[in-house]
């Protein structure tokens, strides 16, 4: 690539790899291998730096690589000369370049690897019209503004390679960028989601054929014999890839199998033939980033090949070398160029060329395609969405001097600006209605006791499966008339990485929580796992996948309760229990994910401490033998508990044990002192009678035993805990309520398990039981959750867990 001109025009001199070191008198910044190394590392800490300050407006991390990108070059930090001579000094831009350049190569694998050629070829005609729109009239357009450019500050640069370049330039629709934004603001599932990422898709392919005829046009050799040349070369070694490579691939592809490590051989063929198909693009004169885009493109996309191969590529690409073409990208941009009332003025007829384009295409289109007035918006911003692919086709015409310092600075800005603006707009202008289900048993405690009961188990890896499908083997209610239904949610982090996008495709096919139904994919062994426990069983179990960002995954959970009509959500707990007892925090970020659910459900949760219920293999119904403990303090989250513990009794291999903790008469006064003032609404013993009064009738069943334990402090009721060592499994309300319980609270650590959960899991209590600490909805945010949540933070927790 040609180095950046606003640095020095001297020839630089030669740079040896390795230093000496300080010792022998050599500054490292003097050698290529360390000097790129400190290039890396502040790229990487600037860049991710950047990211995190945009989260919070939800700025794809694209527009953060731009801006640091900007900031590293001449625009801001390279103002200082002593800046640039030291960091980024021009005998060093070769060696930036070539592993800017050799990271894009396989980030445009990846990129290839997201776009599936069998959707393309079922894109509707909505879409199809759509992409056109958002094609041709931007493109038309980009002419146009091309001719005022070369009138301007652009003359005397090659006519058609310029005007192609503008056109392609403004008609661009970033396709990886638009799905991550879509993920984010789960419009992915929506009728505007659904054509925006068709459209972008064929608008993906099509520029870059357009970017081909472009680069093929750009050539030193102003021949158009030569420039056909290379097109109709390009044009061939596209058709001798497809018939060549996809068969090779299927064939690797067939020997891969689920559950079995990817050969090193089959991964380093694929890296081979990346390479070497952006060997023969670039030896055509077409950039090496093509011939590594269409074999992605190729690539199949089923099967655990493909996974294995992106997750072995794709954080060392983007993470690493990605963003160092974006610095690349910024040492050329020099807004500083930018000057005067001219080219101000021709800044902003740009962004309005390029948004007036898209934006009124893709509405006009929409609109005569019956898309209503706001998604149409929407719709027109999306595809106004600009990224990498856009600088990729700047720094082509930089590099080939197509573009000049002065209108290369112009269209980055321009890019940077038409994707800044698309998270907030589409925000603003398209809200999709979410249609509150209204339905009746939120809760397992119920008149109707033979309904079906509905649960919603969320989880994030395959570790607490065996204890999920044990426990719903456990709550299957035999004598039900109309027996369980499970919904099991995998909860995925949505992120820049091109492996999240590849479920986000699945996604969007399938809808947001998407079905597991129709053709399986042998990869998912958790979906067989579940597969296999519905047929050795009657409980009728769906897997679903729900894709989101942490700050979003409540979201996504409790709207797929409510339209799944639950009673109850089941969440992991955020720690997992280490081989020696002890517990470990998974990541932080799930116990916030589980506090916000137990704030906004439409229904009842649970919060399961997976201690390993019935081992680490399914337990079938004949060989089931647990005992359960209810601990009933009172109250409504600890009835809901007694009603689950009831339910699950009815089990044959079940033994249920109700422990009610009562205070014993003379000591009253003693644990009353609490302040009850802070307390209202305290449920009194006569309502806890009455409850229970229906289960102990229960005692005539060998299953079912009940016993009041009378206590006169803290230390009696943890005896009496103790003393239920022997069980497999405690049900406890969240949010217990009488005397005892207030006693209880003081000592609770873990506010989302409450007191009698905290007390459970101290590393100082003996009990090694799995605990389902439970919450019964009562139609309005949970008690006393928000204020705790004031209380602690993130930084807190980390540093307790």
């Amino acid at each position: 690539m040609a180095s950046n001109t606003s640095v020095g025009q001297k020839c630089p001199s030669k740079m040896k790899a390795t230093s000496n070191g300080f010792f022998q008198g050599d500054n490292p910044l003097d050698y290529a291998l360390p000097l790129a190394i400190l290039q890396i590392c502040l790229v990487v800490v600037l860049t991710r730096g950047l990211a995190v300050l945009l989260r919070p407006i939800r700025q794809p991390r694209v527009v953060a690589e731009i801006i640091g990108g900007i900031l590293l070059g001449p625009s801001v930090l390279g103002r200082s000369k002593s800046y640039l001579e030291a960091i980024f000094p021009p005998k060093s831009l070769t060696v930036l370049d070539t592993l800017a350049n050799l990271g894009l190569i396989f980030f445009l694998f990846l990129a290839g690897l997201e776009i599936d050629p069998k959707a393309l070829r079922q894109t509707g005609k909505t879409a199809l019209a759509i992409a056109l729109a958002g094609i041709g009239l931007p493109f038309a357009l980009g002419i146009g503004s091309s001719f005022l450019l070369r009138a301007t500050i652009s003359k005397g640069v090659n006519a058609s390679a310029f005007l192609i370049f503008m056109g392609v330039a403004l008609s661009i629709t970033a396709f990886p960028v638009l799905a991550r934004i879509l993920a984010e603001l789960k419009l992915l599932t929506t009728d505007v989601g659904r054509m925006a990422m068709s459209a972008a898709a064929v608008n993906d392919v099509a520029a870059w054929i357009l970017l081909a005829l472009a680069v093929a046009l750009s050539g030193s050799n102003t021949s158009p014999v030569v420039s056909l040349w290379v097109f109709l070369s390009g044009c061939v070694f596209v058709i001798c890839l497809a018939l060549i490579v996809p068969p090779i691939f299927k064939w690797m592809a067939r020997r891969c199998h689920e559950g079995e490590p990817v050969e090193e051989i089959y991964i380093c063929a694929t890296l081979a033939v990346v390479l070497a198909a952006g060997f023969v693009t670039d030896a055509i004169g077409i950039h090496a980033m093509f011939g590594a885009f269409v074999v992605g493109v190729l690539f199949p996309k089923e099967g655990p090949f493909a996974h294995a191969l992106v997750e072995k590529v794709e954080d060392l690409v983007s993470g690493l070398f990605l963003p160092l073409y974006f610095v690349s990208s910024g040492l050329k941009t020099n807004i500083a160029t930018i000057q005067g009332l001219q080219s101000w003025g021709l800044l902003a007829l740009v962004i309005f060329t390029a948004c007036f384009g898209k934006i009124i295409g893709t509405v006009v289109v929409s609109l005569c395609c019956k898309v209503p007035l706001r998604g149409a918006l929407a719709l027109g911003f999306l595809m106004n969405t600009k990224g990498l692919v856009e600088l990729i086709v700047l720094n082509i015409g930089k590099d080939r001097k197509v573009l000049n310092d002065q209108t290369f600075a112009i269209m980055v800005l321009m890019a940077l600006f038409t994707t800044f603006i698309t998270t907030p707009v589409v925000m603003a202008v398209y809200k999709p209605a979410r249609q509150k289900t209204d339905y009746k048993y939120r809760t397992i405690e119920r008149k109707n006791s033979d309904a079906q009961l509905r649960i919603l188990a969320c989880f994030h890896s395959a570790r607490n499966i065996s204890s999920m499908i044990n426990l719903f083997e456990a709550s299957r209610g035999v004598a039900k008339r109309e027996g369980l239904s499970v919904y099991a949610l995998h909860l995925m982090e949505l992120s820049e990485r091109s492996s999240a996008i590849l479920m986000v495709h699945k996604a969007r096919k399938n809808g947001l929580p998407f079905w597991s139904k129709g053709r399986r994919s042998d990869s998912d062994h958790v979906v067989v796992a579940f597969e296999a426990f519905q047929q050795l069983s009657q409980v009728t179990v769906r897997s679903m996948t729900s894709i989101s960002s942490m700050a979003d995954m409540h979201e996504d959970i409790c709207s797929t309760a409510e339209s799944k009509r639950a009673a109850i959500i089941i969440l992991p707990f955020h720690k997992h229990q280490r081989v020696d007892g002890s517990f470990e925090t998974a990541r932080t970020d799930f116990r916030w994910v589980n506090r916000r659910v137990l704030e906004h459900a439409p229904c009842s949760v649970g919060i399961l401490v997976d201690r390993g219920l019935g081992g680490t293999t399914h337990v079938s119904a004949s060989n089931v033998s647990y005992l359960i403990t209810v601990l009933f303090f009172g109250g409504p989250d600890d009835c809901e508990a007694l009603a689950y513990g009831a339910r699950m009794a009815e089990h044959p291999g079940i033994s249920l044990n109700i422990i009610r903790f009562v205070v014993e008469p003379e000591t009253i006064g003693e644990i009353s002192t609490i302040n009850m003032q802070e307390n209202a609404g305290i449920e009194t013993k006569s309502s806890a009678e009455e409850f229970l009064s229906r289960f102990r009738n229960l005692q005539k069943d060998d299953s079912v035993r009940y016993e009041e334990k009378a206590v006169r402090n803290v230390t009696e009721i943890i005896a009496a805990i103790r003393g239920a060592d022997r069980s497999n499994l405690f049900l406890v309300g969240r949010m217990p309520e009488g005397e005892l319980a207030l006693a209880l609270r003081r000592r609770s650590e873990c506010p989302e398990l409450g007191a009698v959960g905290s007390l459970l899991i101290a590393p100082d209590f003996s009990v090694t039981a799995s605990v389902l600490v439970i919450q019964q909805y009562n139609g309005y945010a949970c008690p006393n959750l928000d204020r705790y949540m004031e209380e602690e933070s993130p930084d807190k927790d980390s540093e307790s867990s």
